[in-house]
């Protein structure tokens, strides 16, 4: 049987062309399994749900490597379960086919450059955080107006109105407003 899965790192991305690809490729969209999380993390529950259901002779197909994971080691991990299971691991992308050495070896391949991608993107980000503070620019976010918090802190004291009118009529987020209101000192 042939197994799908298609994964987006957030929940506003789209994995519509990822389950095209699976359909192209034979397998039927109920044995697809659709997760939005993070590639960098290992505890994923429909890759789990799938692995577990997955028997000798299966196929686990996946539109493109960085969608099983972007850390080599778990790829390398991955490789070594389903050979000791007997599951053959397909990428479309990629054309990785585990079930002859080339594939293995490209497979393996395939994941040290995609730890090696990963890694240049943090690299490259912490360097342009670096630059930013070095040049004078506050990172974070903006800091709230004083008249703006103490009106949304009198607005709340007054039991009249939901946090959501607080923060439309103030202009502050509710992230923002919850975390002043924590820290606010106990008069």
């Amino acid at each position: 049987m042939k197994l799908g899965y298609a994964r987006v790192s957030t929940d506003d991305q789209d994995m519509l062309m990822q389950i095209e690809a699976l359909k192209a490729a034979d397998v039927e969209e109920k044995n697809i399994y659709k997760e939005h999380v993070s590639g960098m993390k290992k505890e994923r529950p429909e890759l789990k749900r799938m692995l577990d259901y997955a028997r000798e002779g299966d196929e686990i197909v996946v539109f493109k490597l960085d969608r099983v994971s972007r850390s080599l080691k778990h790829l390398e991990e991955l490789a070594d379960h389903l050979e000791k299971r007997g599951i053959e691991f397909i990428s479309l992308r990629e054309k990785i086919d585990t079930t002859t050495a080339q594939g293995k070896l490209f497979f393996r391949m395939m994941g040290a450059f995609a730890e090696f991608e990963r890694d240049i993107i943090s690299e490259r980000t912490k360097e342009q955080l670096a630059a930013k503070k070095k040049n004078g620019v506050k990172l974070g976010r903006p800091s709230v107006d004083a008249e703006k918090l103490e009106m949304a802190f009198a607005l709340h004291e007054s039991k009249r109105y939901s946090v959501k009118e607080i923060t439309e009529k103030t202009g502050i987020s509710r992230t923002t407003f919850y975390d002043y209101l924590r820290n606010r000192p106990v008069s």
